[in-house]
Formats: C-alpha cells, sequence, structure tokens
C-alpha cells in the first residue's frame, strides 16, 4: 500500500490480469520458501511511526503534501488523511547500543519535523487517536491527494455493496457513527514494529508475537478517547477494525473474515501460509497493472498490504535488490513520547526474542483462541484486564507484564546482544510505568477526572507533556 498507483478506476479485466499475475507471484514465493529461503544472520528492526499535523488550536490541519514537499526527506510519506504523516527509521541490527540509536535517530527526525511543521504555522503530535479530533474532520475533502487512498475507498464501499461503515464501540460509554467512506480508518494511528528474521525463526516469531499482541496493547494503551466519549483502552482497535469492515468472498463479505484482524490462526510451518490465505480468502481490491519486474513480486506485497493482519508478515527488498522475510507488529499506538515508543520497543524485542527461544514453543500452550480473546480484553479494559497465559492460569495483565514478561524481556535482549546499559535504561521505563500503572491511557483519564471533559484541554497538557521529553508515568495532571 507504500506505492502510489497511477489510476484509481478499476474494469473486470483489471481484476482478472492482477489475480492471475497474484497466482504467478504467490507460486514464486512458494518456491523461494522452499528451495532458497530466506537467511538472516541476525534479526535487524525498524518502525514507522504515525503522526499528526496540528494547528495552534491543537486541531488537526490538512497540509501534509505541503508538509512533506518542504520536510522533503525519503523517510517521511503521506498518511491515509491529509493531517497524517508517517516517518521511517533506517532498518538496525538488533544487538549493541541498538536502542540508543533508535531513539538518537528519532529525536532527530522528530525535531526535524517539529521545525519543518512550525516553519508552516502549524506543529506534530503522536497519539494513538488525538483527543480533539472531531468526527467532522474525517471527510473525503481531507484525504490525502493520492490515486491509491481514493482507489482503497471506492473498492471497500464497492464491496459492501454501498452499504455504510457503521462504527458502533461499546465501552466506557457508547459511540455509534454512520460513515460513506474509509475515513474513520484516519483517526487511528501507530507505532508499528518491523523485524527482519532468519525464516528458520519466522513462523515462532509471528506466532509469539501473535500472542504477546495482548500483553503489548495493554502496556501500551493510549487511546481511550474518540470524539469526546470515553471508550476502550486502546480504541484504535475496535475502531480500525470496523473502519474498513469487509470480507472475504460473495456470501462471506460481511462473514467473519475481515481485512483488519486478528488472523484466523497460528501458522503450523512458513509465513508462506498467509499469502495463500491471501489469495484464497481474500479478493483483490486494488487491482493495478504494475509493470515491475515479477521476481519483485509487486502484486503480491500490493494485495498483502490491503490485509491488515495486527501482526502481519512483509517480503521485502534491500538496497541491493536482495528479498528479506519480515514481520509487522501493529498492535501499538503512537505516543505518548519518543522515551516510551523506544522502551516499548526495546520490551516487545527482548520478550519476543524469550519465546521463540523457549524449549517448548508458546503456541504448544496457549490456544489461538484464548491468544485472540485476550487481545480484545487487553484492548479493552488496558492495565486492568485479566488474561490466560502459557500455564493455563488467568492472571492480571499488570502482574503478567512486571513478573513475568519484563524478565523475560531481559534475557531476550540479552540473547540478542544488546547493550546491558540500553535493556537497563528503557525497561526501567517499563518497570516504572507497571510500577506506578501509568499508561497513556491511564494518564488520559486521569486529567479528564480532574479538569474535566475538555478535549482541548486535554490535548494541551498532552501536548506539552510530549514534548517535554519525559516517559508517561512521569506527567502531572
Amino acid at each position: 500500500m507504500g506505492e502510489e498507483i497511477r489510476s484509481s478506476e478499476f474494469c473486470p479485466e483489471d481484476f482478472a490480469i492482477f489475480k492471475a499475475k497474484l497466482d504467478q507471484e504467490t507460486a514464486r514465493l512458494a518456491e523461494v520458501f522452499a528451495h532458497q529461503g530466506f537467511a538472516q544472520s541476525h534479526p535487524v528492526a525498524g518502525f514507522e511511526l504515525e503522526a499528526w499535523l496540528i494547528d495552534s488550536s491543537l486541531r488537526p490541519v490538512p497540509r501534509n503534501e505541503e508538509f512533506l514537499s518542504r520536510f522533503n526527506n525519503p523517510l517521511a510519506s503521506p498518511e491515509l488523511a491529509s493531517f497524517n504523516i508517517e516517518v521511517n527509521t533506517e532498518p538496525r541490527s538488533l544487538q549493541g547500543h541498538v536502542f540508543s540509536a533508535m531513539h538518537q535517530s528519532l529525536d532527530s527526525t522528530w525535531a526535524a519535523c517539529r521545525d519543518t511543521a512550525q516553519a508552516m504555522g502549524m506543529d506534530v503530535i503522536m497519539c494513538g487517536i488525538l483527543p480533539s479530533l472531531l468526527d467532522e474532520d474525517l471527510t473525503l475533502e481531507n484525504m490525502s491527494c493520492m490515486e491509491r487512498y481514493r482507489a482503497l475507498n471506492r473498492e471497500v464501499l464497492l464491496r459492501r455493496k454501498g452499504k455504510p461503515l457503521v462504527l458502533d464501540i461499546n465501552g466506557e460509554e457508547h459511540l455509534r457513527v454512520t460513515h460513506h467512506d474509509v475515513m474513520l480508518e484516519s483517526a487511528a494511528t501507530s507505532f508499528q514494529l518491523h523485524t527482519q528474521i532468519d525464516q528458520r525463526l519466522a513462523a515462532r516469531l509471528y506466532n509469539a508475537s501473535v500472542i504477546l499482541s495482548a500483553p503489548m496493547v495493554a502496556l501500551c494503551a493510549n487511546s481511550p478517547y474518540l470524539f469526546g466519549k470515553d471508550l476502550w483502552d486502546e480504541t484504535r482497535i475496535p475502531l480500525f477494525e470496523q473502519a474498513v469492515a469487509i470480507g472475504g468472498y460473495d456470501a462471506a463479505a460481511f462473514g467473519p473474515i475481515r481485512r483488519v484482524t486478528f488472523g484466523s490462526g497460528y501458522v503450523r510451518e512458513s509465513l508462506l501460509e498467509c499469502f495463500i490465505e491471501n489469495r484464497e480468502h481474500y479478493p483483490v481490491l486494488l487491482p493495478v497493472n504494475l509493470d515491475h519486474n515479477s521476481a519483485s513480486l509487486p502484486h503480491l506485497r500490493l494485495h498483502n498490504g490491503t490485509v491488515w493482519r495486527w501482526n502481519r508478515p512483509l517480503i521485502g527488498f534491500d538496497e541491493a535488490g536482495e528479498m528479506h522475510l519480515r514481520i509487522e507488529h501493529r498492535v501499538i499506538p503512537s505516543g505518548p513520547s519518543i522515551l516510551d515508543a523506544v522502551a516499548n520497543a526495546a520490551f516487545y524485542y527482548g520478550v519476543v526474542t524469550a519465546l521463540i527461544h523457549q524449549s517448548m514453543a508458546p503456541e504448544r500452550q496457549l490456544h489461538f483462541d484464548r491468544a485472540r480473546d485476550n487481545f480484545y480484553r487487553a484492548a479493552q479494559l488496558g492495565l486492568r484486564a485479566q488474561v490466560h497465559w502459557l500455564d493455563a492460569k488467568m492472571y492480571p495483565v499488570a502482574e503478567l507484564l512486571l513478573k513475568t514478561l519484563l524478565p523475560l524481556a531481559y534475557e531476550g535482549l540479552e540473547r540478542l546482544g544488546v547493550a546491558a546499559s540500553d535493556s537497563h535504561e528503557y525497561l526501567e521505563i517499563i518497570r516504572e510505568r507497571l510500577q506506578t500503572g501509568t499508561n497513556g491511557a491511564v494518564w488520559q483519564r486521569a486529567f479528564v477526572a480532574k479538569h474535566g471533559r475538555d478535549m482541548q484541554a486535554l490535548t494541551a497538557a498532552y501536548f506539552q507533556h510530549q514534548h517535554g521529553g519525559r516517559p508517561v508515568h512521569e506527567w502531572t495532571i
């Protein structure tokens, strides 16, 4: 989905041609998995950070095209809404001082973003859902000027046979709104972690990421409010799932197979299973005739970009043209601070590494249905959730994070060869967050409890603290 397309209008022949190429490229990928493989001497990390452009009133401002032109950085790109941007980092080997380097890079990029935005009379903020966002901001007039987004909107509505998208979330309060476009999706922004890994460990990493999704979303929750309503601790989860609510073929068009999904099960043998499932269960949305060399699998990669698993396998190519395999962990919201984001990354990479090297595969100990139930319970209740773990017992997720997973994070980072100073600096932020019981969602609700339901005031206080540089558990109310 990251590449621009030439047209948003398609005919039946376009779909037939694309499907034939998708079949060919899926078969080609199967050959790579079977014979060539994906060799990776050491795991490599990267991230995508989605953020908001805001005006002096702390309201979203739709000027990302002008901003990106002035910013002129190949690591920055537009998102669906013209008030959203995405910044990326260079991939880094998961060893040594990787997290302090990641921190320094993100600090530098973020400062440059602020400088550019401020020169335009704007600013930038990272937050899962911007509290000051209004429903009326999510219009087609505020869609980024790119054909791929207009094509996506058109095809989603065609698949729904013109039926409007209904957002219906029951949380602390109830929200129900109706939209005739996909712009609801742009209300959710994420901090997405990528891991490039050897094929021999990829299935284990994918399954461990699925299992870890519930603790991660509870630990990192930062999206309790949408349009002034108090909903889930991580309202991003139901918001995104309902914002692109289309399913599979024909009778399943409104059925249980969803394009934004926790998935249908663990991977058994290899990540090829996900790409086969994409071909077999998800209709083509963007049948673009790509002129690229088929060896780069352009149609397969574009199709994969229109299936939004919360843990998603990706095929990529490095600067030398070598194909690689990576996994995108999509459950973490944007914000609250750069320190929090890097600490979240350190925790994820540490725990997931420890899990994949356990003598008994975690997916053999926790049924997929329970991992999925854990995820939605944690998204709704955050650090208040109770979840099942590998011993079949149920734990308060805050206790599980502090007593079981934090030691695993240290263990996993040591196994990776991460510098002890990096492990300590960033994992201690996680420890303190858990000991104080304060993630972004908890802080936002505490602010509202003290100061009232003023979303502008909440956004102003959040913005001030974020750019103060301290982690969220140190923010005052």
